[in-house]
């Protein structure tokens, strides 16, 4: 037989069980799978009076460390059976949660049938994600972590949130003490709770869909998307001061990233800050040689590749030292001392700058030069390997548009030379680092190159033409003997004859035109080399 059970005074209960907005916990159901901090908290309420009901593993934990525990089978009369897959799922555990404290009618069924109320949940599920998560784990091992009494008690005490306290995560249990140590848990505090509860149960169940979505959720465009994502913290504001804002963490992540990477000085990273070191990270990930890239509105304005990355840097900045004035900096290995001093010299000045890690040298010259102390924002993400990359999403009115990056190699075999002026050797390595440029400018998008490095610029402009007037301005002289490249085609000849007064000596550019015929004619007029590569990089 269970514990003998004192039957509720109904003339009472209205006094006793009214809603509160300071919650006097009495009586406690625990089970949970992670365990930390739980024996500290159990005896913090022991010592408040809070009486604990427990089962299976929790009990014993409890029981161990010497807590008073109470056994639910014994309270339920009903013993724990298959497993344990049957426990706590029972009506005088579910009424003592569910119950409002303000009904008449609910107490009175209470009551009749010797339920006892529960003033606290505490319970965290069982670690299916960590279990699907390990190496060939067997599906059998996997079903058996798939919790149902757990989210079947705390959203019960969540949906009751005005009489029951809910709690899922050991994290939550300062606060909790807190508030109960100061006149009882509060109900703004039990609604917090509450919300965290059905966040937790909601995360549970998409992991337990993905699974069992098996191949379909692997895929790039599953039948149903799932994502999830976590506050990392608020910005001060979002693209403009008028505008609120906030970076969060999650979904698919593949490879190093601006929101998981170690802010190693300098001041709080803005909107436009993410979004800048989030496209320099793009870019320079992409190379195998040292790069270093700067970014201005989301745009590269200077770019380049060596065989060490002081040099790469030196030829990035001077790429458009004007426009790299307050820029955002990636390189794709550590940043050295030479390097950083690069980025330093006079009359320059850098908001941000993303790489793998600074040497120590480095670090300490960056944060120490004065025209840069306490300003210049250092993210290290740790080591990049080129060919990574994750979907990307862009919200839509009432949508969304989901895309695989555009990150497939460049494959010069399949290139085509269709004028009757052939490469010169030379040249293919300008050739292939502008077209592994151009896909990182926004459209209208045209780059000029010279010795792997990028001289000049138009990006976004509604006429093709109007880019390529931009680029050659940029570029001022670097344009002779500069390579071009056109993420789209041409669509007519206007741009070569533009391209062959400003002295460049060879383009590439995917092909595809009405007009591709005049515009070979225009370069074989001026004896200028065309690729053609057959993919279009459109970047909008």
């Amino acid at each position: 037989m269970g514990p003998q059970v004192k039957l509720f005074d109904t003339d009472l209960l209205w006094d006793s069980f009214a809603v509160v907005a300071n919650l006097q916990v009495r009586r406690a159901i625990i089970s949970v799978s992670d365990k930390t901090g739980l024996i500290d908290f159990a005896q913090f309420l022991v010592s408040q009076k809070v009486e604990i009901y427990s089962t299976g593993g929790t009990a014993k934990h409890l029981a161990d460390a010497g807590v008073a525990v109470q056994d639910i089978a014994a309270y339920t009369e009903f013993p724990e059976m298959m497993d344990g897959r049957v426990k706590t799922l029972h009506p005088k555990i579910f009424g003592g949660i569910l119950a409002k404290r303000d009904n008449a009618a609910h107490l009175q069924s209470m009551n009749e049938h010797s339920m006892l109320p529960f003033d606290m949940v505490i319970v965290n599920l069982y670690p299916f994600r960590e279990t699907v998560s390990k190496p060939n784990v067997v599906e059998s091992e996997a079903i058996e972590q798939i919790d149902i009494g757990g989210p079947s008690l705390i959203r019960a005490a969540a949906k009751n949130y005005e009489s029951v306290a809910v709690i899922v995560s050991p994290s939550q249990y300062p606060g909790i003490q807190a508030e109960m140590v100061s006149g009882g848990v509060s109900l703004t505090l039990r609604r917090q709770l509450a919300k965290e509860c059905f966040e937790a149960t909601s995360a549970y169940d998409s992991a337990i869909a993905d699974y069992l979505n098996g191949d379909e959720n692997a895929e790039l465009l599953p039948t149903t998307l799932k994502l999830e994502w976590q506050k990392v913290q608020p910005l001060r504001y979002g693209e403009n001061p008028h505008q609120r804002a906030a970076v969060y963490r999650g979904g698919p992540s593949i490879g190093p990233s601006i929101v998981n990477g170690k802010q190693l000085h300098g001041k709080e990273l803005s909107y436009n800050n993410i979004l800048d070191l989030d496209s320099a990270l793009n870019i320079v990930r992409c190379f195998n040689n040292p790069a270093t890239v700067v970014i201005k509105h989301n745009n590269p304005c200077g770019a380049a590749w060596a065989h060490k990355i002081s040099f790469a840097a030196r030829k990035a900045m001077d790429g458009d030292p004007l426009s790299a004035f307050g820029g955002i900096v990636g390189c794709n290995t550590t940043v050295d001392l030479a390097t950083a001093e690069i980025l330093c010299e006079a009359g320059r000045f850098i908001e941000a700058i993303v790489a793998p890690n600074f040497d120590p040298e480095a670090l300490a010259y960056l944060t120490q030069t004065p025209k840069w102390k306490d300003s210049v924002r250092l993210i290290a993400v740790g080591p990049m390997l080129p060919g990574e990359s994750e979907p990307h999403y862009r919200l839509v009115s009432g949508g969304l548009l989901v895309q695989e990056a555009d990150n497939l190699p460049s494959v010069p075999l399949n290139w085509t030379t269709v004028t009757e002026s052939k490469v010169d050797d030379a040249l293919w390595e300008d050739l292939a680092f502008a077209w592994e440029m151009i896909r990182h400018v926004k459209s209208n998008a045209i780059l000029l190159a010279k010795d792997a490095a990028v001289v000049g610029v138009g990006a976004g402009q509604m006429s093709r033409v109007d880019s390529v007037e931009i680029a050659i301005e940029k570029a001022g002289l670097h344009s002779q003997g500069s390579v071009m490249a056109s993420d789209a085609f041409f669509p007519f000849p206007d741009s070569v004859e533009l391209a062959a007064e400003a002295g460049i000596i060879a383009i590439i550019q995917p092909g595809g035109s009405r007009k591709d015929d005049s515009v070979i004619a225009v370069c074989n007029k001026y004896r200028i080399p065309m690729i053609f590569t057959g993919k279009r990089h459109f970047r909008h």
